[in-house]
């Protein structure tokens, strides 16, 4: 469904937009990704709108890391030391909120709806890495917390093809509106 209405107290809600993260071989190229994410930021800055930059990081002894038995381990990545710096081609915003993750949703074990609440916001805008684990994760702990949430499609990307197209064309649509930077900028008006 075309996203042609945002609330009024819109965040901009980046996902994993760093450095550890776009530098990993993704379905689209991770600038074009990066770009459209900059302009989302770009856009409620200038109405004054808070944007979030979440990022994931761990301890560095690993506690914090979660340890499960599964079929499918995610890919094995040894992190370079700026792993977990934001990616400067999303420039810094003087008012924006950074979050530091431990797992796949923004919202679990972080201040994330604390400080959207006390900010009075109750949409969201999600951009980010990768479709299927943060961005739908995430989106999945918004709905439960009630945001309107609007998903920027040419915004995000994955590591695998068809996780991307089943999020974006299964489960983000039960959960968000989905449409393209340039329909959500015009929705921002």
């Amino acid at each position: 469904m075309p996203v042609t209405l945002l609330d009024d107290r819109t965040a901009v809600v980046l996902i994993d937009l760093q450095k550890g993260i776009t530098a990993l071989p993704t379905v689209h190229p991770a600038a074009e990704v990066v770009a459209n994410a900059a302009r989302l930021a770009g856009a409620a800055r200038e109405r004054g709108l808070p944007v979030v930059r979440v990022r994931v990081a761990f301890s560095p002894d690993g506690g914090d890391v979660l340890r499960a038995r599964t079929d499918a381990p995610g890919p094995a990545i040894a992190p370079a030391p700026d792993f977990a710096d934001y990616d400067e081609r999303v420039p810094d915003g003087p008012t924006d909120i950074p979050i530091t993750k431990r797992g796949w949703d923004a919202f679990h074990g972080t201040e994330l709806d604390l400080q959207l609440r006390r900010r009075k916001i109750t949409g969201i805008v999600l951009a980010g890495i990768s479709t299927s684990i943060g961005v739908e994760s995430t989106a999945r702990g918004a709905r439960e917390r009630g945001y309107e949430i609007a998903v920027a499609s040419d915004a995000v990307t994955d590591l695998v093809v068809s996780a991307h197209e089943n999020a974006l064309g299964v489960i983000l649509p039960r959960i968000a509106q989905i449409d393209t930077t340039e329909s959500i900028l015009a929705a921002f008006a």
